[in-house]
């Protein structure tokens, strides 16, 4: 057991000092630089990247820090000519086009010094105007290596995010394009998602990595001071939810709604549009402060705000659907509740506030689950194949 220790440790070891010494460029590519999951997910991916010495750059459309790694690219007419285009194509009035993508326009990423000088393309959440199908398509004809990590579905359904049933027996979207799926590597980071991708494109490699969190600003820290800085009650019970768009139907926030009508003692703390606005660098403390941190999505991926709060300490509710059954360890680390009924969710919230335990245990998962250097060290491993 010792000997094949050494040797994985050694391999690693190995891999990080030829990607630094022999001049291997990554180039991620992402929507935004920090707006959404996805976005999120990348620019992290990137920092744990650069940790290991990887030559490692950002390529986005909406810049939003002054990140010498991050570069802009191109503006948004492609995403409003993509709009317009779903718009005659679906019917819809523009406000309902938003779950859906063509990605039928994208600006020039291919004529850019960060792009040709890249050996490894990596995407991440590519929608609404930065990267075209035609784009797609020279680049994996181009022979860089190309990756994809599915933060949704999108990459095999094509124009929707999420769906309940795979098609069966069609060929994969982007073969339809005449995109060959088996000359990207995915990368799906929950195993909820690397298997229905696998179903999905049977051609295709699919590899699980999870995402990672920056565990120096996600950790353990007093309750009772954070609920000082943020000027909540040090004494009450409570329960935080959030989300980029609180009345996203999808986010399930209804269900919350319901359950605490059940639970007369909780007073909630609701983050984001449709809710109270804090800023990003000040969730940490919100979580905190938190006794327990709900999320009743009605389908999620990996969802960074549950890694998040498992990283600081606080135990979660959620529905047992997607990647979550994951993350969250039932009766251990949180409640995993029976999708759509808010009976089980607050029996969820009563079980967390009656498990003090389940903070420390919640603390540890995340630090095994969600290391920035072992994802980081996964990724390199496979780019180097």
């Amino acid at each position: 057991m010792l000997i094949i220790r050494a040797y994985a440790h050694a391999k690693m070891a190995y891999l990080c000092f030829f990607s630094y010494f022999c001049g291997m460029k990554v180039l991620l590519l992402s929507t935004a630089e920090c707006t959404g999951g996805g976005a999120i997910a990348a620019k992290r991916l990137l920092g744990a990247l650069r940790a290991e010495g990887v030559d490692v750059r950002m390529l986005v459309r909406d810049r939003q820090t002054s990140d010498p790694l991050v570069t802009a690219v191109g503006n948004k007419w492609p995403k409003v000519m993509e709009r317009l285009r779903l718009m005659w194509r679906l019917r819809l009035p523009l406000s309902r086009t938003w779950p859906y993508d063509l990605m039928s326009d994208g600006v020039d990423i291919l004529s850019t010094k960060e792009y040709r000088e890249a050996d490894v393309i990596h995407l991440h959440w590519v929608n609404q105007g930065l990267l075209s199908l035609g784009q797609l398509r020279e680049m994996v004809a181009s022979g860089k290596k190309v990756f994809w990590t599915l933060h949704d579905e999108w990459p095999y359904l094509g124009l929707e995010h999420y769906r309940d049933e795979l098609p069966t027996g069609a060929t994969p979207f982007l073969d339809r394009m005449g995109i060959p799926s088996k000359k990207i590597h995915f990368i799906g980071c929950s195993e909820w998602i690397t298997e229905r991708a696998r179903k999905a494109m049977p051609e295709a490699r699919v590899t699980h990595i999870n995402n990672c969190i920056p565990q120096e600003l996600f950790r353990p820290s007093s309750q009772l001071e954070a609920r000082r800085a943020l000027g909540l009650d040090e004494y009450e019970n409570l329960v935080l939810f959030c989300a980029q768009n609180v009345r996203d139907e999808r986010k399930g926030f209804r269900y919350l709604e319901e359950a605490l009508k059940l639970l007369p003692h909780v007073r909630p703390v609701i983050i984001g549009r449709g809710g109270l606005s804090l800023p990003p660098e000040k969730m940490p403390l919100a979580y905190a402060a938190a006794d327990v941190f709900v999320t009743p999505s009605l389908g999620d991926n990996l969802p960074n705000t549950v890694a998040e709060a498992l990283s600081c300490g606080t135990p979660c509710v959620a529905f047992a659907v997607g990647g979550i059954p994951e993350m969250i360890e039932h009766g251990k680390t949180g409640y995993l509740a029976r999708p759509r009924s808010s009976e089980d969710l607050a029996e969820g919230i009563r079980n967390v506030l009656a498990h003090p335990e389940y903070n420390e245990a919640a603390a540890l998962s995340a630090r095994r689950l969600f290391s920035p250097e072992k994802v980081a060290k996964a990724h390199l491993e496979l780019y180097r194949m």
